[in-house]
C-alpha cells in the first residue's frame, strides 16, 4: 500500500535503536524527510546523559525537516536541550506538579484503558496514544485491545488520540474511521519495512 503525504501527516514516528536496522540518525532524516506529524524520541534503556546527547542530535534533525520532536521521559533534559514537547507514562505524569505539566507547549502520555483516557486530559494533557491496538511483538503474548477500545477512548475525551501497536498502512484507515487523529508506529518505521518501502 502506498502511502501518501496526506497519511504521513497522521503518523507519529516512535523511536527505538534496538529495532533499527542500520544508522539510526539516518533512519531519522529519512522518516522526517517524509514529514510525519512528529517524532517520538523514546530510548527507554538510556541514561539520563546518554539520552540528552542523543536528543540534541535527533532534535537537530526534527528541526532542520521542521517536524516536531516530542522528548521522552526525561523532563529535565528537555528543559535543557529546549524541548517544548514531553510525552510521560502515566503513573510519572501523576506525580508531576501541575505547574510543571503546564509548562509544557505539548504535553502527552499512554493510555491503556479508558480510565487512563480520561485521567490523561484531566492532567492537561494535549493528545493521548492508545494502545496497543492489534496484536505486535512489542507486547508479544497479549491480545490487542481492538478498534472497538479504540472508538470508545476517542469517544470519551476532547483529546487527540492517536492509535498505537501493530499499525500497518493497511490498518492505518482502520484507525482513522475509528475515531483516531492517527496513529504511532514504531517497528515499522525503525526496520524500514512497509512504510518506507511505498
Amino acid at each position: 500500500m502506498t502511502i501518501s503525504m496526506s497519511d504521513w501527516s497522521k503518523l507519529i514516528v516512535v523511536t527505538s535503536r534496538q529495532h533499527c536496522n542500520g544508522d539510526f540518525l539516518s533512519r531519522i532524516r529519512q522518516l522526517t524527510a517524509r514529514q510525519p506529524r512528529a517524532v517520538i524520541l523514546r530510548e527507554k534503556d538510556l541514561m539520563e546523559q546518554q539520552y540528552e546527547e542523543l536528543a540534541v542530535a535527533v532534535l537537530s534533525i526534527c528541526r532542520q525537516a521542521q517536524v516536531p520532536c516530542i522528548l521522552h521521559s526525561f523532563p529535565a533534559v528537555a528543559k535543557r536541550v529546549g524541548a517544548s514537547a514531553l510525552h510521560l507514562p502515566l503513573p510519572e505524569l501523576r506525580t508531576m506538579p501541575r505547574a510543571q505539566r503546564q509548562q509544557w507547549a505539548c504535553l502527552g502520555t499512554s493510555c491503556h484503558s479508558l480510565a487512563d483516557i480520561r485521567e490523561a486530559a484531566g492532567l492537561g494533557c494535549h493528545y493521548a496514544v492508545a494502545g496497543h491496538i492489534f496484536a505486535t511483538d512489542c507486547k508479544r503474548g497479549l491480545p490487542g485491545r481492538g478498534t472497538d477500545f479504540l472508538r470508545a477512548a476517542c469517544q470519551v475525551t476532547p483529546l487527540p488520540v492517536f492509535a498505537i501497536g501493530g499499525i500497518t498502512p493497511d490498518r492505518l484507515p482502520v484507525v482513522l474511521a475509528a475515531g483516531a487523529s492517527g496513529a504511532c508506529v514504531m517497528s515499522g518505521m525503525m526496520n524500514g519495512t512497509q512504510w518506507l518501502d511505498g
